[in-house]
């Protein structure tokens, strides 16, 4: 498998740690959605990461999609996202705010680098900085056991790590020292595990606004 993409995507780097997690083995091409767009096209006419190419040339786009077939190719007993019931339930819940705060950081993010000051629309930016700001105040309202979901580290507690990680790069005034001790104590227990470090953007991958044209 080859997967497409730069860990300065969050979305990217939830995809990696996931198969470092689960054992299956890949190669990576750090492809940019901007300066490689022609070649981006090619693998996902969005021009958006991540883009998971499996051995036989099928090409997978769309995070949540990659993450659904990793799963099912580990198979139930060490798949990252509870097949059914409650824990599926509050996972995905999780999920979808770890990955709503991605977004809402990935739009300041793109107002700042994006757009030129004369076009900026602070009340846009203060509306997604209070969306953001609820997410993660919602998210540090949680009492992992040490993860998440009980004692197995699970999809959510990969996803609010990679988004936490984003967020700490471009937007770190959104986590100011203190504010979010039950996230600080999350993100310390996903940055310590092998998976997370060998998933760390590298110095040539962040660039800013990394995060428009990524899923």
């Amino acid at each position: 498998m080859q997967l497409i993409g730069q860990y300065d995507s969050p979305f990217v780097r939830r995809v990696a740690v996931s198969l470092h997690l689960l054992g299956l083995p890949f190669a990576r091409r750090p492809l940019s959605v901007f300066g490689d767009a022609d070649e981006m096209a090619g693998l996902n006419p969005l021009v958006r990461v991540p883009a998971l190419v499996l051995d036989d040339g099928e090409v997978l786009i769309d995070s949540a999609a990659i993450l659904d077939h990793l799963d099912e190719t580990a198979g139930p007993e060490r798949a990252l996202l509870p097949p059914q019931g409650a824990d599926r339930r509050r996972a995905l819940r999780i999920i979808a705010l770890a990955t709503g705060a991605i977004d809402k950081a990935g739009a300041i993010v793109y107002e700042r680098h994006l757009r030129p000051p004369e076009k900026r629309h602070e009340p846009w930016v203060e509306r997604c900085r209070s969306q953001l700001g609820r997410a993660l105040e919602a998210l540090d309202g949680l009492a992992p056991s040490p993860w998440l979901l009980g004692t197995r580290i699970s999809q959510a507690d990969v996803t609010v790590g990679a988004m936490l990680g984003y967020v700490r790069l471009r937007l770190p005034e959104a986590l100011p020292p203190g504010r979010h001790p039950t996230l600080e104590r999350l993100e310390a227990a996903c940055e310590a595990l092998p998976a997370f470090v060998a998933a760390r953007p590298g110095a040539g991958e962040t660039m800013p606004a990394g995060l428009p044209g990524s899923s």
